[in-house]
């Protein structure tokens, strides 16, 4: 009987992401899977993100969930915790924003500046020295730019990765234009949960954090009772925020991070706290992302 060799087909991730080539999602998926071949499936909104993962179980979501300057990404935790997708890892981009125009203008032709209203915010110094430039948000930084360029757009410029500054050929004016140097944003990794458990080995050897929600019954002292218990099973809880419940007045939903060296001990203290806790929903287990320099 005649052997026939099979050969071996590398699989292309799906990675849908919220925002265009060039954007910080597009920068943070290709480091995140670095080495990988990957498809891009662009998203002019978050629910998109979630809306293709649930269309195609192949199909992973990158979506920001904070920024060191801007804060929580609020909105991202509700869709996160509705869709039933599981966090498999995450990543932490480091955030520098250019300044950039058609190639062919300079600063005295310019008249109006475009990006994402987070980015214009993280770049408030800078526009407060050129009060000039009106101020106009976009749906995203990488797509201000390509605007920009396929329209041809005289006198308008673009705040954006210099990535896609490259794409769409235009030109840098200045570099590292955020008011702190010290900007990132968080991304989360997150897939159809019958995935999950093989994709979250993506990067990871140990499970070492957690993201849950969770609610409390309207008592004196019930959230410091389950700081307490996670304290005494030595789980370091790095974030911690609050969302009203829509519809029951002063009743809240807790979505809590939490980092573990001992998986045992994690899983004690999540049999501990269940009691004292309504609805508590693991989001995903996964190992804690390094920060990009």
């Amino acid at each position: 009987m005649r052997d026939f060799f099979i050969p071996y087909i590398k699989t292309m991730r799906k990675i849908a992401i919220q925002g265009t080539l060039g954007s910080y999602h597009d920068i943070a998926a290709h480091k995140y899977f670095e080495g990988e071949e990957i498809e891009l499936i662009c998203c002019t909104n978050f629910e998109d993100v979630f809306t293709a993962v649930r269309r195609d179980s192949q199909v992973i979501g990158m979506l920001a969930i904070e920024n060191t300057i801007a804060g929580s990404l609020l909105y991202n935790n509700e869709l996160l915790r509705q869709s039933g997708a599981q966090i498999i890892g995450e990543y932490k981009l480091r955030i520098s924003h250019s300044f950039v125009c058609l190639p062919d203008e300079d600063w005295a032709d310019l008249v109006e500046v475009n990006s994402h209203p987070i980015a214009l915010m993280q770049c408030r110094e800078f526009l407060n020295q050129h009060p000039q430039l009106k101020v106009v948000e976009g749906e995203d930084t990488a797509r201000s730019a390509e605007i920009i360029q396929k329209e041809n757009l005289k006198g308008h410029a673009a705040i954006c990765s210099r990535a896609a500054a490259e794409r769409y050929g235009m030109k840098v004016l200045q570099e590292g234009i955020e008011t702190n140097k010290h900007n990132f944003t968080r991304f989360l990794i997150a897939a159809d949960p019958w995935q999950a458990d093989e994709l979250r080995q993506h990067h990871a050897n140990t499970l070492n954090k957690s993201s849950m929600v969770f609610t409390l019954p309207h008592s004196e002292g019930s959230l410091s009772q389950v700081l307490s218990i996670l304290s005494f099973y030595n789980i370091n809880l790095t974030k911690i925020q609050s969302l009203p419940i829509i519809g029951r007045e002063w009743e809240y939903q807790f979505y809590v991070d939490v980092v573990f060296n001992d998986y045992l001990r994690y899983k004690q203290s999540i049999t501990a706290i269940t009691p004292l806790t309504k609805e508590l929903k693991i989001l995903g287990e996964y190992a804690e992302g390094k920060s990009s320099i």
